[in-house]
């Protein structure tokens, strides 16, 4: 289950409501999960550490009698810094919940509030010792480079001091200039400038070299694990599986069809109090949309693209594809039989191949 990065403020008014409409379209779901294998769980989304215990085990108690969730082995929720009290967390530990997911993303006051972020760095160092005090042994701790005005030696101090906390998963984003957002606005006026390409890939290489030498496995791009621990939830993401999933603005794929839901609480609330699935977006994956996310998403992880799984009529425009770009590429490119993976080093630069080796 996911549920996309959509939050609103100040609507605590709204929660018993918001609930009721969540547990509403569960019992409305229609996706015939009988064959799957449900075995993750991912609550995420706005500030879900805050949420009132009971109503967590509402939503348990209407998935369990959904859907079949008894070999769920990960089942992660997102934590903000200063935003998870421990009574929260305890109680959400006793419903199951093992691992939590901290949005740290920097240790560094301006950062923060460039970020809009409201927290500090008092409240990570905190917040990661309630978590561990409630009983995780699974924390993620997610953090930003490549922010303007983060320099290598801010960003040095700030993994460092993550890593000497021992969490069990690191995931280390590049912020990135989305069209349509305030960043977006901001780098077009010249109010903000980016850093140039090479320093992003400075900041990359040192966190990807830094984090192998403190026993941290890269599996994809952004993520790296103690050993046995990658995120298993967001590997079925990057492997194109099915997945469920219920809220506003949550995206989900039932293995045919790609799905999203509004992205407005009080359109969410207002469609499944008239029994109405909130969809924004409905559409099949063609057989291309298939092979270019699987070249896509297969990239971006250390087991790369299973070139067996392609769809047939895609598959030799795909090995052409890939033959035709090892003059440029070749170097990053690691090819066995009906297997492309990057190098370390390629991870690098896997957005830009990836675009080449798609087809059109």
């Amino acid at each position: 289950m996911y549920c996309d990065f959509y939050s609103v403020a100040d609507r605590d008014d709204a929660i018993p409501a918001y609930f009721e409409a969540l547990l509403k379209e569960i019992e409305l779901c229609s996706t015939d999960t009988t064959h799957w294998d449900i075995d993750t769980i991912f609550i995420g989304g706005g500030t879900p550490s805050l949420t009132p215990p009971h109503q967590l085990k509402n939503l348990i108690r209407a998935l369990t009698d959904k859907f079949d969730i008894a070999n769920v082995s990960e089942f992660t929720m997102e934590a903000n810094p200063g935003e998870a009290p421990a009574d929260h967390l305890k109680a959400y530990r006793e419903l199951g919940v093992n691992r939590i997911s901290m949005g740290v993303q920097s240790l560094e006051p301006a950062l923060l509030q460039f970020l809009t972020r409201i927290h500090g760095p008092d409240e990570v160092f905190n917040t990661f010792d309630a978590v561990r005090q409630a009983g995780f042994d699974n924390i993620n701790c997610d953090l930003i480079f490549n922010i303007p005005n983060q320099k290598m030696d801010i960003w040095k101090r700030d993994l460092q001091q993550i890593v000497d906390l021992k969490p069990e998963h690191l995931s280390c984003y590049s912020l990135t200039v989305e069209e349509g957002t305030q960043l977006f606005q901001y780098v077009n006026r010249g109010k903000v400038t980016m850093p140039s390409d090479d320093q992003s890939a400075e900041l990359y290489q040192w966190t990807q070299s830094t984090l192998e030498k403190n026993g941290y496995a890269q599996y994809e791009i952004s993520n790296w694990s103690k050993p046995e621990l990658p995120c298993r939830h967001n590997l079925h993401y990057w492997k194109i599986h099915p997945y469920l999933a219920f809220g506003p603005s949550a995206h989900g794929f039932d293995g045919k069809n790609r799905f999203s839901n509004i992205r407005n609480l009080d359109g969410y609330i207002k469609q499944l109090g008239d029994s109405k699935l909130p969809r924004q977006d409905d559409y099949e994956l063609s057989d291309k949309d298939r092979t270019n996310e699987m070249v896509g998403f297969g990239l971006r992880i250390k087991d790369g693209i299973d070139l067996k799984n392609i769809p047939d009529m895609h598959r030799d425009a795909v090995r052409q594809s890939i033959q035709d770009n090892e003059s440029k590429w070749g170097a990053y490119f690691i090819t066995e039989k009906d297997r492309l993976k990057l190098t370390t080093e390629g991870f690098s630069y896997t957005d830009a191949i990836a675009v080449d080796l798609m087809i059109e």
